[in-house]
């Protein structure tokens, strides 16, 4: 003869009702601002390079050196500053009327998209991928073996576009909403 328990697990049981938490913490809306804040800061730091290198507004890049003015926005940094195992692919594009159009559009809309919080996912790869393309232009890094702010930065903006950033202090939500975005999802 054997014996038979019966045992209640979660297959044995009946679903719960499940409960829709329509609230958020305090915390929840904290690190929401705070992110929606990261974003605008690093949407400026963008937005602020292109126009310092369009306009030669003095704090990098001198008005005679904007490209405005015929500069060129590469030249400068990947002839004198690139240094490392790329040196020579850096110093190669250097002033390149590619590489400086490339760059520029880059920049600002890098600096737009997360500024205005749309497409954020995009923003934040791109932006990541420049940031570390200017990591390995300055390899190794001052100050550090091999860790420095650049590679700080496309860490921040992957979590930025993993959190969807964009919603708060931005038109992320807005944004969703689009039917082009619904419909390809990879713009959000």
């Amino acid at each position: 003869m054997t014996a038979t328990i019966e045992r209640t697990t979660a297959r044995t049981t009946a679903p719960a009702a499940e409960t829709t938490r329509t609230t958020e913490t305090t915390r929840e809306r904290a690190t929401r601002y705070v992110l929606g804040g990261i974003r605008l800061a690093l949407g400026w730091t963008f937005l602020w390079a292109f126009l310092d290198k369009m306009f030669g507004l003095g704090h990098e890049t001198a008005a005679k050196n904007a490209w405005i003015n015929g500069g060129s926005p590469t030249k400068g940094f990947l002839s004198f500053g690139a240094a490392g195992p790329f040196k020579g692919f850096y110093n190669g594009i250097a002033g390149a009327a590619w590489a400086d159009w490339l760059f520029m559009v880059g920049l600002a809309a890098i600096g737009v998209a997360l500024l205005l919080g749309v497409g954020t996912r995009i923003a934040a790869t791109a932006g990541g991928l420049l940031l570390v393309m200017m990591w390995t232009a300055v390899l190794p890094p001052e100050n550090n073996p091999f860790m420095d702010d650049h590679l700080i930065y496309a860490a921040v903006l992957a979590v930025l576009a993993l959190v969807g950033a964009g919603d708060t202090l931005g038109l992320g939500r807005t944004w969703k909403r689009l039917a082009i975005v619904q419909r390809f999802p990879w713009l959000r």
